[in-house]
């Protein structure tokens, strides 16, 4: 990835963790309890662990890891411990860190841009909440997520035989069975979260829905 591409993701990424930073400051404590579109996590707890990737760091993350065996339950861990804090400290904690640029080895800076990004569906859809991603944004996630190393958010087969078309912004990804629609909608799915399936359309949608959790 050439510079300026990379500064972009990391501008981008930026202005997802602010604008993620900003609805928490305006939720009351029914919407923070809100289960979000992410297994497990309420609403607040999501808002967490996108300042967790930042502040825990890549070294926290593994050594916890290590100890637990599984890097779900240490992401899980460090998510759940730092949403204990009040919202006020959490918002303020992501408006701080928001421009730290992230490029985690093998997977690069468009894995936080995916993370940021799709967690942002998983606040602001279950809350009722408008969620229009840029759309250049959602494809550069989308080039993260149909990649070879979409590593925590894509199972290994979820895509095969599978060809994704957004339709709002002319992209395309994969081979096989089309399924089209919105770029958003389209990243929401590929990364496991059914709740914008009915604004996709195509013969490959059944076969991507029966690999969807739930």
């Amino acid at each position: 990835m050439r510079v300026d591409e990379r500064e972009f993701v990391f501008a981008a990424v930026a202005d997802e963790r602010r604008r993620i930073a900003s609805l928490l400051e305006a939720l009351d404590d029914a919407q923070l309890a809100t289960p979000s579109l992410c297994k497990g996590w309420d609403v607040k707890t999501v808002a967490a662990h996108v300042v967790s990737t930042v502040t825990d760091g890549t070294p926290a993350f593994l050594r916890l890891a290590l100890r637990r065996r599984s890097m779900a339950r240490a992401v899980d861990e460090l998510a759940c411990r730092r949403a204990q804090l009040p919202v006020a400290e959490i918002a303020a904690d992501l408006h701080q860190c928001a421009d730290h640029p992230l490029c985690p080895p093998l997977f690069g800076p468009l894995d936080p841009l995916a993370d940021v990004m799709v967690h942002g569906g998983d606040i602001r859809i279950p809350l009722g909440l408008p969620f229009d991603p840029d759309p250049q944004r959602a494809a550069l996630a989308m080039d993260f997520l149909t990649g070879p190393w979409p590593f925590g958010f894509v199972p290994l087969g979820r895509l095969r035989g599978i060809s994704l078309r957004a339709s709002d912004i002319g992209r395309s990804w994969g081979s096989g069975a089309e399924i089209h629609g919105p770029v958003a909608a389209l990243m929401m799915a590929v990364a496991g979260r059914t709740a914008l399936l009915h604004m996709l359309d195509g013969p490959g949608l059944p076969r991507l829905s029966r690999r969807l959790p739930g």
